[in-house]
């Protein structure tokens, strides 16, 4: 009988037993939730997000509580107005919880505003105890004034600050929106970034037509959005020291497995288990199981990278040269289409 294959990986330093993680959601908001994910077989959990943004919206309310009664004649209200702010402090005791009741590596999401706030949060998640830290980069370019090369000279700052702050691990989840990503990623690398999430998917505004007001619809991602993350991790094999995770789209084991041919070491999965629940843990670990023995393969390293862009005779794999591609066999394309 064929050994069973071992499924396990390297991730930042942490031996997962398998590539896949829960990303930063509801998912990992709750002890039961992540109670039923450790017990499904997940590799690692991210734990929901600290905002510095949320944070200093709740001060602001807080504020705006103790002070809307000002104008009262004392009395009128009590002595001990209702109002509640715990600033980050909520956050922290949830993720020292986490940590003490799960076995499987913890790690803690941070998305901050102020350089100072960056490295203090980053300080004081560090103390929780968690495996590492994932740092959430984003900008949507909405300031006119700011070139694409200071967005990018500040986040590398940045990680250079953060790195010298905490000694875990660190990596960051960025979106898709640079110029340059495998530049900018190769940077960012350079400045001690331990691993990079390509990418986050982020909620995108909407009109309601009927109401004439801002939407902000939340949409779970497609079986085909993996596709991003998959170039990007094979343009970036061989050609950083982090470890590339890739996020977004990621439903089942062959998504997976696509993953680490192209030169990923794991990837984060929400939507997935938000449709489908604990249960598609089973069948991405039998599917997976499945194709590595069929394949005679029994560590993930026997092919991770085997279809990276640095291991193919491919001039075109992975770059623009696909539209070429599409250009040169479009007649083919258009032949097999349904009818125009």
């Amino acid at each position: 009988m064929a050994a069973t294959p071992d499924l396990s990986t390297k991730y930042l330093g942490l031996r997962l037993k398998n590539p896949v993680i829960v990303g930063a959601s509801g998912l990992t908001s709750n002890m039961a939730s992540i109670k039923r994910l450790e017990e499904a077989g997940v590799g690692a959990i991210v734990i929901k997000s600290l905002f510095e943004e949320q944070i200093q919206l709740e001060h602001f309310r807080f504020d705006e509580d103790m002070e809307k009664n000002n104008f009262r004649h004392p009395e009128m209200i009590t002595v001990h107005p209702h109002a509640e702010f715990a600033g980050p402090e909520q956050h922290l005791m949830w993720v020292k919880e986490a940590k003490k009741e799960v076995a499987i590596p913890v790690i803690a999401s941070l998305n901050a505003v102020n350089k100072p706030t960056w490295v203090d949060y980053a300080k004081r998640l560090e103390d929780t105890g968690v495996d590492a830290l994932e740092c959430n980069f984003f900008s949507a370019g909405r300031e006119a004034g700011r070139s694409a090369a200071e967005i990018e000279d500040q986040q590398v700052d940045l990680i250079g600050t953060v790195k010298a702050a905490v000694s875990i691990p660190v990596s960051i989840k960025l979106s898709h929106f640079y110029t340059n990503p495998v530049n900018a990623i190769q940077r960012m690398d350079k400045a001690g970034a331990s691993g990079f999430v390509l990418f986050n998917r982020m909620l995108e505004p909407d009109i309601d037509l009927e109401t004439q007001k801002h939407i902000v619809p939340f949409n779970l991602s497609h079986d085909t959005d993996y596709r991003m993350s998959l170039r990007y991790a094979a343009l970036l094999e061989g050609n950083i020291t982090a470890d590339v995770c890739c996020s977004t789209g990621v439903f089942d084991g062959a998504s997976v497995l696509k993953a680490i041919l192209a030169g990923a070491q794991a990837v984060q999965i929400v939507s997935g288990f938000l449709r489908f629940g604990p249960g598609l843990m089973k069948k991405i670990l039998d599917d997976m199981e499945q194709w590595l023995g069929k394949k005679k393969y029994y560590f993930l390293s026997d092919f991770r990278g085997k279809l990276s862009k640095r291991r193919l005779n491919d001039l075109w794999a992975y770059t623009e040269g696909q539209y070429a591609s599409l250009l040169m066999y479009s007649e083919k394309i258009i032949a097999n289409a349904p009818t125009l």
